[in-house]
């Protein structure tokens, strides 16, 4: 049985056996901290018997006008977790969050070019490639900028791609 409830302070001492993959970014304390602090309804746990860490996510809003969105920093499943719908219900949450709460135009993430598996769950999520970032992960290799349009972005204006790499200093500032 899965539970899926907000992220506290006290999980950052259980989720290490989650971060133990090469495509899980790890980030220090503060970090974590800071978005338990200003986005709180954007970190979700899942979590299993015995309050044992399965996954989580955690995300943020972002931009203005047009370009306000949700945005995942963060999503992964334990490997012995994987495959049973946890992803799919923690980005849910997360773009519930985005649409109900905050009225965002869409939701994006950042997926590194190499992760195959990755950009097919996210594509079967509905998420598209909206444009290539060099270097985005330790400036060593790209990242698609993929998203995913709200019932706000009727046109769904925030999916036409840009064909142009850009470097992550040119992302957009907020």
């Amino acid at each position: 049985m899965t539970t899926l409830r907000r992220f506290t302070c006290d999980d950052l001492f259980t989720f290490n056996s989650v971060n133990l993959d090469y495509f899980t970014e790890t980030y220090n304390l503060p970090f974590y901290l800071q978005y338990l602090a200003n986005w709180p309804e954007y970190c979700f746990m899942a979590e299993g018997a015995g309050q044992q860490a399965m996954g989580y996510i955690l995300g943020k809003v972002e931009g203005e006008d047009e370009n306000w969105h949700g945005h995942v920093t963060a999503l992964t499943v334990a490997p012995d977790f994987r495959r049973q719908g946890l992803a799919r219900n923690l980005m849910d949450l997360l773009e519930s969050v985005t649409h109900k709460l905050h009225d965002g135009y869409f939701v994006d993430l950042f997926v590194r070019q190499s992760n195959s598996n990755a950009i097919g769950m996210y594509t079967k999520f509905g998420y598209s490639v909206y444009r290539t970032v060099i270097g985005y992960y330790s400036g060593e290799e790209d990242a698609y900028d993929m998203r995913k349009a709200m019932p706000r972005d009727v046109l769904k204006r925030s999916l036409i791609p840009i064909k142009s790499r850009i470097y992550p200093h040119e992302l957009e500032t907020d």
